[in-house]
């Protein structure tokens, strides 16, 4: 589902103008974040729970280099909502063209403030159930 946009700064190209590498977690993130924000939640609200998501590991396909100032569209879904893990599923398109530029998966570790592993709420995996449904209800 695409839940945001993003530019691309100056500050996030090489010489030739092309978008680093690494703006693409950014992106990743951004999409992540707002896609929690369309269930009503927030990291933030998330982390006040005593919840922490961190990525434990990644996987980035770069399928077409991204440019300066060029508007992309960001799509974040999540693939499996689990009580200990959360895997998402992202896609960074070009806004005008829909062409696919980045695709790419984070899984996260479910943690508490103490960096140790825990459950999810029970009232967070009803809430990523849901967000899972809508995602698989979209065309």
């Amino acid at each position: 589902m695409v839940v945001s946009t993003a530019r691309a700064l100056y500050a996030d190209t090489d010489q030739m103008g092309i978008v680093n590498h690494a703006v693409a977690l950014r992106w990743f993130e951004q999409a992540r974040a707002e896609w929690l924000r369309r269930l009503g939640y927030s990291y933030h609200e998330m982390e006040a729970e005593g919840m922490l998501l961190p990525v434990y590991e990644l996987q980035v396909r770069y399928h077409k280099s991204a440019r300066y100032d060029q508007v992309v569209l960001l799509d974040a879904m999540l693939r499996q909502p689990g009580p200990v893990r959360v895997i998402f599923d992202y896609k960074i398109l070009d806004s005008d063209s829909r062409e696919l530029l980045i695709a790419g998966t984070t899984h996260h570790a479910v943690v508490g403030r103490n960096g140790r592993p825990r459950r999810l709420s029970e009232s967070m995996q009803t809430l990523l159930s849901r967000g899972k449904l809508a995602d698989s209800e979209q065309p």
